[in-house]
């Protein structure tokens, strides 16, 4: 449960005209957000400033985030935490006000006639107008906590994270809801970091449930397998992607979608010829995604039906290569041209010891076996510049983008919105070059 708010705690005026936000001024929009903003260095400034002044940061800088949000509801909850909640139109809205907060931080803060820079951070979460309140706020706390440990902001979305979901049911629904168009399919940008182009996409599937919401593929995906639908849910994506494909090369971005098989249609012969027809009868540019679990399960069909794919033209990626018990046996047989390194081992790339070794060797062994590199979960501007520095041809993550519906993804392509995150400001890597020589 949600830990009560201290008596202390007072609205803070989001504007001088502005209204107190109301239920009507919500329902004006389809969502609404919260953002827990926790004061990180409050200890540090408390111990220059002293306890009384230290007391009213939390309140100052509630007022610069109450200018910045106008329809905002911002309140000083204790001495190191603001809530601020306000309506949104969508969830995509959601990384924009993350923005403006931080740059409410930006100026510093006088605390006895010295400057002190303010660090926080952010767990945001989304939900419907029709949402319970008390799991928006648990998402919210949720969030916060995830952002604190990973050291990063986190927005969570009520619907996506499969709470209350009955797998049974879910189950029982599937077939009705691909036939129904309840499916659709989020596209994840790939950059080429030197050529600094958006060289791909992935395409994900999301279901979009009339009752729960967007539901992620986490939670639906394997029901499929059990429930027997994946092939028919395998072979709506790839049609869906054809036609998203053929929308990117009209608008001026012919680029490849890549498209998840699952390990069980892979050992599939009839569906393996079905798709390879599909493909090659397309002028369109669609490549597959295969784990090398599923490689791993059976490598002598997986093998001779991956060369099939490659004979019809299909580029092949290797997704989440180091999450299973990676065979260099197997990898050196299979027709790939990409190998994806899985995010477990990026997103802990600037603070393990290990994982920037493995993650070295990884690139270094794909290029000898003429495989691209993709970096998964890049999040971070030093993480990127590091990967940079080991050679990594492509980057994809949230620091690039999130996944995105067509309609998004054309603008953001138009706009080239991908370079902010290859050209933003980061940490010399000077000596890091120095040391991934000698590595």
């Amino acid at each position: 449960m949600r830990a009560p708010v201290a008596p202390m705690a007072m609205p803070i005026a989001s504007a001088a005209n502005a209204e107190p936000l109301s239920t009507g001024r919500l329902a004006d929009n389809n969502h609404v957000q919260m953002l827990l903003v926790r004061l990180t260095n409050f200890d540090v400034l408390r111990r220059h400033a002293g306890v009384h002044a230290a007391n009213e940061i939390i309140d100052r800088i509630a007022a610069r985030v109450a200018l910045a949000l106008p329809l905002a509801e911002v309140v000083a909850s204790g001495r190191r935490t603001m809530e601020v909640t306000l309506p949104i139109r969508s969830p995509g809205d959601a990384d924009t006000n993350i923005a403006l907060v931080r740059d409410a931080m930006t100026a510093l803060i006088d605390l006895d006639g010295q400057l002190h820079r303010v660090f926080v951070t952010i767990g945001s979460a989304v939900a419907g107008n029709r949402h319970d309140p008390i799991r928006l706020v648990e998402l919210a706390e949720a969030a916060l906590r995830q952002a604190q440990s990973d050291e990063r902001d986190v927005v969570r979305v009520l619907g996506e994270t499969g709470d209350g979901l009955d797998p049974v049911a879910l189950m029982r629904e599937l077939p009705s809801a691909i036939a129904a168009g309840q499916m659709v399919l989020h596209y994840q940008p790939k950059v080429h970091v030197r050529r600094q182009e958006v060289s791909s996409v992935e395409a994900l599937v999301r279901w979009r449930h009339p009752v729960h919401g967007l539901i992620p593929p986490g939670d639906f995906i394997t029901l499929a397998e059990q429930a027997g639908q994946i092939g028919a849910l395998t072979l709506w994506t790839l049609g869906e992607a054809v036609r998203g494909q053929a929308r990117l090369a009209e608008s001026g971005h012919d680029i490849p979608v890549y498209v998840n098989i699952s390990g069980l249609l892979l050992a599939d012969r009839d569906f393996v010829q079905q798709v390879s027809l599909m493909v090659r009868d397309t002028t369109g540019r669609i490549g597959f995604e295969i784990t090398e679990t599923s490689v791993i399960r059976d490598p002598e069909v997986a093998i001779r039906h991956l060369k099939l794919f490659a004979d019809a033209g299909i580029p092949i990626a290797i997704d989440d290569y180091g999450a299973g018990l990676s065979s260099l046996a197997y990898l050196k047989q299979l027709p790939a041209t990409e190998l994806k390194i899985d995010k477990l081992f990026v997103t802990q790339l600037t603070s393990s010891n290990r994982d920037p070794l493995i993650v070295r060797s990884t690139i270094d062994l794909a290029h000898a076996l003429d495989m691209e590199v993709v970096a998964e979960g890049v999040e971070t501007p030093a993480a990127m510049a590091l990967l940079s520095v080991m050679g990594c041809d492509m980057i994809q993550g949230y620091l690039v983008s999130r996944p995105v519906e067509l309609d998004a993804l054309i603008p953001y392509l138009a706009q080239h919105r991908h370079k902010q995150a290859l050209t933003r400001p980061t940490i010399s890597f000077q000596a890091g070059n120095r040391f991934w020589n000698r590595v």
